[in-house]
Formats: structure tokens, C-alpha cells, sequence
């Protein structure tokens, strides 16, 4: 019983898990931040690109 005792108290295989978990959580934490707070920009960016793709698909401008 006390070799039990004793393996659980040097046992750190779930400290480390416990670790890398709260290590994801704060990654996710910033990149949903980060999306939140770069989103309005990214979609304008992104709208815009769309946009002039577009119009230079259609514009039947040079080429071979």
C-alpha cells in the first residue's frame, strides 16, 4: 500500500497533461481573440481582392 502511495506521489504523467491542456486552451483563447478582433479587416481585405478580381476577369485587358 505504501509503494502504491508512493508511485502516485511521484507520478507527474498527468501534471504534464494537465500542462498541454492548459497550453491549447490559452493558443485557442488567442486565436478566437485574435479572429474576433482581425475579422472586420480580413473580410474587407478579402472582399476587396474579390472585387478587383472580378473586374479584371471581366475587363478583357491584355494578355497573350
Amino acid at each position: 500500500m505504501m509503494k502504491l502511495l508512493k508511485n502516485i506521489k511521484t507520478n507527474e504523467s498527468g501534471a504534464s497533461a494537465a500542462e498541454y491542456a492548459l497550453i491549447v486552451a490559452i493558443i485557442g483563447a488567442v486565436v478566437v481573440a485574435g479572429a474576433a478582433i482581425l475579422g472586420g479587416g480580413i473580410t474587407a481585405a478579402f472582399n476587396t481582392a474579390n472585387g478587383q478580381l472580378t473586374s479584371a476577369g471581366t475587363g478583357g485587358g491584355g494578355g497573350s
